[in-house]
């Protein structure tokens, strides 16, 4: 997997796949295994995945979702990462075609939704962390029409040792 990083400590990481996802389908079955035996519970893939398969993976350590997700509706992303965080889970996998765009999008989300950052700051975060990668229209009005359909949750609040234990410095 292409640009794998972690986003929010032991719950959340980011990636895709060197050099794209061009059939668009997503994770291979052993991809999901190794995520699955790595103590993973979700994956989403953002923005693609038309001919993916989406399910549940059972393996020995337990068993990992893997969903669907899109950038400009992040609701369902942001409560499953809430749910990793106040159950102990097991982390949460977001990725896209790159591992650039609709991932970091949503990263960039999660990180104000559960560390308290502004949206400026997040953005610097995704433009950072796109490699320089080009985007369709123009990366400040792309990143800017996927916050535009961003809010914070307030139901989906965690704790200030929760958030000093997952949050970046």
């Amino acid at each position: 997997m292409a640009f794998f990083r972690p986003v929010l400590s032991g719950v959340l990481y980011r990636g895709g796949f060197q050099g794209g996802d061009k059939g668009r389908t997503g994770l291979s079955e052993p991809q999901k295994q190794s995520l699955c035996l790595s103590g993973f519970s979700e994956a989403f893939y953002a923005d693609f995945g038309k001919s993916t398969s989406y399910g549940t993976t059972s393996c020995s350590g337990g068993s990992l979702e893997y969903k669907s997700a899109r950038s400009s509706r992040p609701a369902a992303v942001m409560k499953d990462v809430h749910k990793a965080i106040v159950n102990n889970s097991g982390p949460v996998l977001v990725h896209c075609m790159w591992g650039v765009h609709s991932s970091g999008a949503l990263s960039a989300m999660a990180l104000v939704q559960f560390c308290g950052w502004s949206e400026a700051r997040a953005k610097d975060y995704w433009n950072e962390a796109r490699n320089g990668a080009p985007c369709s229209g123009g990366c400040d009005g792309w990143i800017d029409g996927k916050f535009a359909k961003f809010s914070v949750d307030p139901s989906l609040a965690i704790s200030d040792a929760q958030r000093a234990a997952i949050c970046p410095k």
